[in-house]
């Protein structure tokens, strides 16, 4: 019996030494073709080093590794050398790549040490988020990881992110996100009214009363009343992101995230509101903005990020939609279309002040599902943009977001993980493209950055 017991063991053992050989396998290279019409290949991580040979487009290439803003290749005569980030296409993996595994491959350290493997943990699906209930104690949590602008700015000077003034005519200003003055309000509240006066009674069935309130709504609100409602909205969006998906039990990722998103966010045209940023307990690779300053990120992402540079990426994307209110903008226009046909269906009483608050009985009775609503996708291109812009001001290397988009087609095109991104977001080899036609005009100096 004893030997049985000893051959059985024996047997288990070789099994796990030669799941993790292929594991290790997996991890040791990845599928990549040159993207470029030529490409130098240098003999080390540094724009001053020597090349070592040259590749054309279409070329195949072996990564094996990633240093920094730099992949590590393997040349078909088998020596090694280095490209940036940019310089190639990594290929889909055939089948679903693990995260473990590809963190192997391309550095990310932001997981180093955990032991829970992110695909256990379920995803954020759109029943889980309609279900999920407001956390308060998880809200009390997040706040308190709340980073100043001051701790950010010491963080920025510890580590010599400086402070550099970047243009981006597509960023939104004060004035500029869809709020009106007092008086353009006034104009466009006359204009709703007098049209309303002709049409109203056909409209809404008689109850012309009723669609004034939905026009006053609808008409347009001042800057202030706009920022007012973002503020009140993005708690309660975030708090039932929370019930579905809690804070990751990992302090220091928690203020990590919240220092360098702070960071980013004092570059931008809104460093006023309250910005808070959090890892949450998911395996999904995605990440959320929630209206006010809110932005989430699914452990399944944050572990694949390399350093702080990617992990300001990430936030970076997030921290525009915010700037830009495109989350914001799309609970308004679902709460005004859901009420203007509830009134003609005479199931509402709009009574009392619908324009502060029918936007927030949508969240309520929507969840946070608002979350997984399909951009523009002029506004995802443009997070993307500013992605790059706000790397660029904050100190680092604008080239982050194309490693951390590269790493995501990694994962493979049928990936479980990449699901829900998929369904919001443009597909990534559409992102990567447009980013390679912008060229990172204006921003070349900064992609010699550490």
């Amino acid at each position: 019996m004893p030997s049985t017991t000893v051959r059985l063991a024996a047997l288990l053992l070789a099994l796990v030494v030669s799941s993790l050989a292929s594991q290790s396998t997996l991890a040791a290279s990845m599928a990549a073709v040159v993207h470029k019409a030529s490409v130098d290949v240098r003999g080390a991580p540094d724009l001053k080093a020597p090349a070592v040979a040259t590749l054309k487009r279409n070329a195949s290439v072996t990564v094996a590794g990633q240093q920094g803003m730099w992949f590590r290749v393997e040349l078909p005569a088998g020596q090694p050398g280095f490209v940036r980030v940019n310089d190639v296409r990594v290929s889909h993996a055939g089948g679903e790549a693990s995260g473990s595994a590809v963190r192997a491959l391309f550095g990310g350290q932001s997981g180093k040490g955990r032991t829970i493997e992110t695909a256990g943990v379920r995803g954020l699906d759109e029943a889980a988020l309609r279900t999920a209930g407001y956390d308060a104690a998880q809200m009390a949590k997040l706040a308190a990881y709340r980073a100043t602008p001051e701790d950010a700015a010491a963080l920025a000077r510890s580590r010599g992110w400086s402070a550099t003034r970047v243009a981006f005519a597509s960023e939104a200003g004060p004035g500029e996100r869809g709020g009106r003055s007092q008086a353009q309000k006034r104009g466009a509240l006359a204009s709703a009214r007098g049209l309303l006066s002709q049409v109203g009674g056909g409209l809404f069935g008689g109850r012309a009363d009723d669609a004034m309130k939905v026009a006053d709504a609808a008409a347009g609100k001042s800057e202030e009343e706009l920022s007012e409602e973002e503020l009140a909205l993005g708690p309660e969006i975030t708090g039932r992101l929370l019930g579905a998906a809690p804070l990751v039990d990992d302090a220091d990722a928690q203020r990590r995230v919240n220092l360098i998103g702070r960071w980013m966010a004092s570059q931008t045209t809104r460093p006023e509101l309250p910005w808070s940023f959090g890892v949450i307990e998911s395996g999904d690779v995605n990440a959320f903005a929630a209206p006010g300053g809110y932005v989430l990120v699914t452990r399944g992402l944050y572990e694949l990020l390399a350093d702080d540079t990617e992990v300001a990426a990430v936030l970076g994307h997030e921290i525009s939609h915010v700037v830009q209110r495109d989350h914001y903008n799309v609970i308004r226009k679902q709460a005004i279309t859901e009420a203007g046909q509830d009134i003609v269906a005479g199931e509402v009483n709009v009574g009392g002040d619908i324009a502060a608050s029918m936007a927030k009985d949508y969240v309520r009775r929507h969840g946070a599902t608002v979350m997984l609503t399909r951009l523009d996708r002029d506004a995802e291109y443009r997070a993307d943009e500013a992605s790059e812009i706000y790397l660029a001001r904050s100190g680092f290397n604008p080239l982050g977001l194309y490693a951390v988009l590269q790493k995501m087609t990694a994962l493979g095109a049928q990936s479980p993980r990449l699901a829900q991104l998929y369904k919001t977001h443009p597909a990534l080899g559409d992102r990567l493209d447009r980013i390679d036609r912008r060229s990172l005009a204006g921003l070349q100096q900064y992609t010699e950055r550490n």
